[in-house]
């Protein structure tokens, strides 16, 4: 375990983290934007390509792969951050004003940076979600159903973990691990129906995910309280509390 805890969370390159906009890799609006507009370009431009098509693009072991990275890279975040969290929680600045080190998960002690292991897991999982814009293209590829709701929550996801990291934002633990954890459950069973094998549990997935999005909205009304109890001059966190409110719930869909 000693040395698991090193490797995800006092390493050099972890523990020394910090974002920096403008100089850490894609922490920039210019980035952020300019993905969502490619994004959405290249899913038109393929969409109509692929409409001329009588049967679906022949893709070979590229969704096989593709959910293999996807459910080992969500287990390896979720225990990223899960060790982060558990190594800054006996720090004793991660603890001031609260009567609970547990309360760091739900809210951030006043004048928090993004910097450290947390936030470096934080950085991952926003990196990981530009990787996830995959799903779509093979979804578009493969000729399969693409709704509104679905992009929605791709194009929203990438920009709630990039406000995690430029504001700060409490709940994104709560948010990143109850996310990361589902996605090992949804990815695995990605999986294993595209070797052909379907487990039996697809309701499962599907109950993880309400699971998930019940448990993001009660932790989010908990660090409500918390901000308002333990941080009196809430003026200057409202606006953080609010997207971070939104953020968890987002974080809690998932449309594979």
């Amino acid at each position: 375990m000693e040395s698991l805890r090193w490797w995800l969370a006092e390493r050099p390159e972890v523990s020394s983290f910090r974002w920096k906009q403008g100089q850490t890799f894609a922490a920039s609006y210019s980035v952020l934007i300019g993905w969502a507009v490619g994004y959405l370009a290249l899913i038109y431009v393929l969409r109509v390509v692929v409409k001329s098509r009588k049967t679906p693009v022949p893709l070979g072991p590229i969704p096989i792969l593709h959910n293999i990275v996807l459910s080992v890279g969500s287990l390896v975040m979720f225990c990223g951050c899960l060790q982060a969290s558990a190594l800054q929680i006996e720090s004793s600045k991660w603890i001031w004003g609260f009567k609970s080190p547990w309360k760091l998960v739900l809210c951030f002690p006043r004048g928090t940076i993004s910097a450290g292991p947390v936030f470096f897991w934080s950085y991952i999982y926003y990196l990981s979600k530009f990787y996830e814009l995959i799903d779509t293209v093979v979804l578009v590829l493969r000729k399969r159903p693409l709704t509104f709701l679905h992009v929605f929550h791709h194009v929203t996801v990438i920009f709630m973990s990039f406000f995690w990291l430029e504001y700060a934002m409490s709940l994104q633990i709560v948010a990143l691990l109850t996310n990361t954890g589902v996605h090992v459950v949804m990815y695995t069973y990605y999986l294993l129906c595209s070797i052909g094998k379907p487990p039996a549990w697809k309701k499962l997935v599907t109950n993880l995910q309400i699971l998930q999005f019940v448990f993001s909205f009660v932790a989010s009304m908990d660090g409500s309280a918390s901000h308002v109890k333990f941080l009196p001059h809430v003026k200057d966190h409202t606006s953080s509390l609010t997207v971070g409110v939104r953020s968890s719930n987002f974080g809690a869909m998932n449309y594979g």
